[in-house]
């Protein structure tokens, strides 16, 4: 059984920045495994925003966060973290992590369905 707590969200100006915590904890080995951040908004489907493979070496980010968002693995492997800059009213909504549990794997994906384990999001609202 794994668990994914996101933290970090709320409320902050356009132009703005945030860095989201998300916490991967349970049984098994979870320090390496392949992470992806989403957004949702209430009507939309979730958006697959960035992913970080299980090796460290690749990551992957949506056309809409580009050069915005970078990904990253805290030191102690078991964190993982989205640091958002320019931060535009469009990106609020819903930030969830989630896992496939794959250990090292150097590959990863923004595609929701690729991944069974899920935090319970944290709200990230940009407005002035």
């Amino acid at each position: 059984q794994v668990q994914l707590v996101e933290s970090g969200g709320g409320l902050v100006q356009p132009g703005g920045s945030l860095r989201l915590s998300c916490v991967i904890s349970g049984d098994g080995l979870f320090d390496y495994n392949a992470i992806g951040w989403f957004r949702q908004v209430p009507g939309q489907e979730r958006e697959g925003l960035s992913c970080l493979s299980g090796d460290d070496r690749n990551t992957y980010y949506a056309d809409s966060v580009k050069g915005r968002f970078a990904i990253s693995r805290g030191n102690g492997n078991s964190t993982v973290y989205l640091l958002m800059t320019s931060l535009k009213p469009e990106d609020t909504g819903v930030y969830y992590c989630a896992t496939d549990r794959s250990v090292g794997s150097p590959y990863c994906s923004i595609v929701s369905k690729s991944y069974p384990f899920w935090g319970q999001g944290t709200q990230v609202t940009v407005s002035s």
